[in-house]
Formats: structure tokens, sequence, C-alpha cells
């Protein structure tokens, strides 16, 4: 079995003496791990950063085997440990990919998704904001995604005020009525009548994140390193 093409670093751990064994996230194959013999190297180690791009082969005898890489580098993104802000964003989609996808099963419009996220972070450009969208698509691509165009009750479009935690669907104010205090608040940042910036929006993001996917999918909590970037981006000198 073989494959070949073009995919960006997800993550490595060490493997014997020399080597690693890597994870990288390419559009046509999706999450895909093999041995890296000699990754361990200093020369390879930084080739093999989160978010850098490698060119890949991979082979293996049987389709579910390992398999082992052999790779070049593709193109660097040295922005991404150029700050802090970056470093962790790089590491909290790395990570939150890992966590959520199943190897082998492409996403290509995920996989587009987070190569823009990585290219803004490597500019130093603004981009918690595209964080935010892309957590939104993460969970629209694992059958979990949030429906905030309109009313779940009346089917309007104007007044939107909740999500419902069982749902994801938005509820406007006046269909809430009673039920108001058991349903989540919709920043406006998406789309609600009322306030809620950055931190408000991925505090909804994450509360799916939470019980849909890590909870009741997958059985296991979140990674660290998203928490992490949250509290980052909490900052107001972002």
């Amino acid at each position: 079995m073989e494959w070949s093409g073009e995919a960006s670093v997800m993550s490595q751990r060490r493997h014997g003496e020399a080597g690693v064994i890597l994870t990288a996230l390419s559009r046509e194959a999706g999450l895909i791990s093999g041995l890296v013999p000699g990754g361990a190297s200093a020369k390879r180690a930084a080739m093999l950063q989160p978010g850098n791009r490698v060119s890949l082969r991979w082979r293996a005898r049987l389709q579910d085997q390992l398999g082992t890489f052999a790779l070049e580098p593709a193109r660097a993104r040295p922005g991404l440990i150029g700050s802090a802000d970056a470093l962790a964003g790089v590491n909290a989609v790395t990570a939150m990919l890992v966590f959520a996808l199943p190897e082998r099963d492409p996403h290509p419009r995920l996989t587009d998704t987070t190569e823009s996220l990585l290219d803004l972070m490597d500019a130093g450009e603004a981009w918690a904001e595209a964080y935010l969208h892309w957590e939104m698509q993460l969970l629209d691509e694992l059958g979990f995604g949030l429906d905030l165009s309109r009313c779940a009750v009346t089917g309007s479009r104007e007044g939107l005020a909740y999500v419902s935690p069982r749902s994801g669907r938005a509820v406007s104010a006046q269909a809430a009525g009673d039920w108001a205090p058991r349903l989540l608040p919709l920043p406006a940042l998406l789309g609600g009548r009322g306030n809620g910036g950055l931190a408000d929006a991925l505090e909804l993001t994450g509360y799916f994140l939470r019980t849909r996917l890590a909870e009741e999918h997958l059985g296991k909590p979140l990674p660290p390193a998203r928490a992490r970037l949250i509290a980052r981006l909490a900052a107001p000198d972002l």
C-alpha cells in the first residue's frame, strides 16, 4: 500500500532511539500516521514542527498497518513559533484535530480551512475570529453543527437570542418564553440580538465541543491545549 502527497504536521512522538511516529493532515487522505526513521535528529526535528508543510510518501505492506514515511520539506511556517499567541494557536488546532478526527477519513473542506487558519497565524495577521469559525466548522464536519440562522420554533430570522443546548439551534427571545433560563445565550458575534463577543462565542462552541464531541461521542475530555488558547484569546492584547 502506498500514498504520496503534501500534508501539514499535526503531531509527533518519539519511537525508539532515533525514530518518531508522525501524524499529518492531508486533503486527500485525512489524518495519516507513520514512522519516520531518524526523525528525532536535530535536522529533521525542525522540519517536523507542528504546522509545517511536508511532502510525504507513505508505504505499508497492509492497509491497516502503521506504515513508514519518506518525507521532504515543502513549506515551513516559522511564524507559528514566532509568538506565544501563534504557538498556542497551532498547538490548539493540531491537538483538536488529532483528538477529533478518525485516521484516514478525509475532510477536504475542513483541511482547506485549517490551512488558511495556519497561514493567518504564520503571517501574524488577526486570526482570533477565524479560529472561532474554524471551531464552528469542526463541529459541522463531525455532525454536531449549530444552526444559528433562524429560530427553531418560529422560523424567524429576527430577534435571535438563545441556542438550544439539545439541538444546537437558535431560538428567538419571543419564542423562548419561560424556557429562557434553560437555554444558552447567543452572542452578538454569532448573530444574537444582545451583547457577547469572542469570549462568549468561544464559550458557546466550547459547550458543544465538550458535551457532544468529547463527553458523548469520544468519552474523554478536550485537549488542554484548547483551554490554554481560550485563556490567551480572552486577553485584550491578542
